[in-house]
């Protein structure tokens, strides 16, 4: 993997977040987190839009002109949102009754005509498509992450109704971690995503604060030490 795709990689999956450094997506984020399944699976939903329209959007940048630039990009978002709404409809309808018109709005998070708009409209096909599966990727890893505490603290399990969801051979997933518990109804209800999202953006910012301070010691160290 070259250096740019490293890159990619990094800005997808922690640098430039979806969740956790823009701060995009919030709708999503706070309405189908309520397990770590449906995080999962709408996030798996968005990635592949995201993949797709990035392709699509960089292989027409040459012929599109920039007045009408953003209307053809909602038209090909649109699209496949489309697809893959029906599809999600079609091979996994509970998980479709589960996440509803959120998929749908896939249309409108900001993030896919975001990507769209700041990579691959200037950027090649290849290129194009790393950017959407890395930030597709970190994004399904934000809204997991989010699911799995907030059905852990809430009812004790991780990944539950996965098998009814995804389909049986998801159902190694399921793992009822507190069988005696109880469960915390707040993390469940909206109060406990934007509990859970602040905690982890605070714990982001924390460690990245204290790399660089690491970082800046070990540079200071470096410019004392005598050369050789």
């Amino acid at each position: 993997m070259n250096h740019e795709y490293r890159d990619i990689c990094a800005d997808g999956l922690w640098r430039n977040n979806i969740v956790f450094a823009q701060i995009l997506g919030m709708c999503p984020t706070m309405a189908v987190t309520t397990s770590g399944t449906n995080g999962l699976g709408m996030g798996l939903a968005t990635a592949a839009v995201l993949v797709v329209s990035n392709a699509l959007v960089s292989s027409v940048r040459h012929v599109t002109s920039q007045q009408v630039r953003i209307p053809v990009y909602i038209v090909l978002i649109a699209g496949l949102v489309t697809l893959v709404d029906l599809g999600i409809n079609a091979w996994m309808h509970d998980l479709y009754k589960v996440l509803g018109m959120y998929i749908a709005l896939i249309v409108a998070n900001c993030a896919v005509l975001g990507r769209a708009e700041a990579f691959a409209a200037r950027r090649p096909v290849l290129a194009s498509a790393m950017d959407g599966l890395w930030m597709g990727l970190g994004f399904t890893f934000a809204l997991t992450l989010i699911g799995l505490i907030r059905e852990f603290v809430g009812q004790g399990t991780l990944f539950s109704q996965a098998s009814l969801l995804l389909g049986p051979s998801f159902s190694f997933m399921e793992i009822k971690a507190l069988p005696c518990y109880g469960g915390t109804l707040l993390m469940i209800l909206p109060p406990g995503g934007f509990a859970t999202l602040g905690l982890l953006l605070a714990a982001k910012q924390s460690w990245e604060r204290r790399q660089a301070q690491r970082q800046a010691q070990l540079a200071d160290l470096a410019d004392l030490s005598p050369a050789h």
